[in-house]
């Protein structure tokens, strides 16, 4: 398992967002990894199984998400700034979406 994961639950629509794209980066801001929700709106191999402990970011495309569904949103994106302290733990990052308000937390 990926030392960072996140999942993008749709808090309008009540259900996972398929097919948002997810970047990784590191503190000096080169890329480490990318993907995009699957059907559980889950990213699960978002970059190596370790990482060196510091600062990291996590950018969603959620305009992108919401034109494709046909919702003019907010936000063309969301960036989540967070610091990976412990090498050895897991870090799972959600981001709980509208189109006008988000979410998150460290999650497990």
């Amino acid at each position: 398992m990926s030392h960072v994961t996140t999942h993008v639950l749709d808090a309008a629509l009540g259900r996972p967002a398929v097919g948002v794209a997810v970047a990784l980066y590191d503190t000096d801001g080169a890329l480490v990894a990318d993907g995009a929700t699957d059907d559980d709106g889950r990213v699960s191999d978002l970059g190596p199984d370790a990482l060196p402990a510091g600062e990291y970011r996590i950018v969603f495309e959620t305009g992108v998400y919401f034109a494709a569904s046909g919702v003019d949103g907010f936000y063309p994106r969301v960036t989540i700034d967070f610091e990976l302290t412990d090498a050895t733990a897991h870090y799972h990052v959600p981001l709980l979406l509208s189109p006008f308000a988000y979410s998150t937390y460290r999650g497990s």
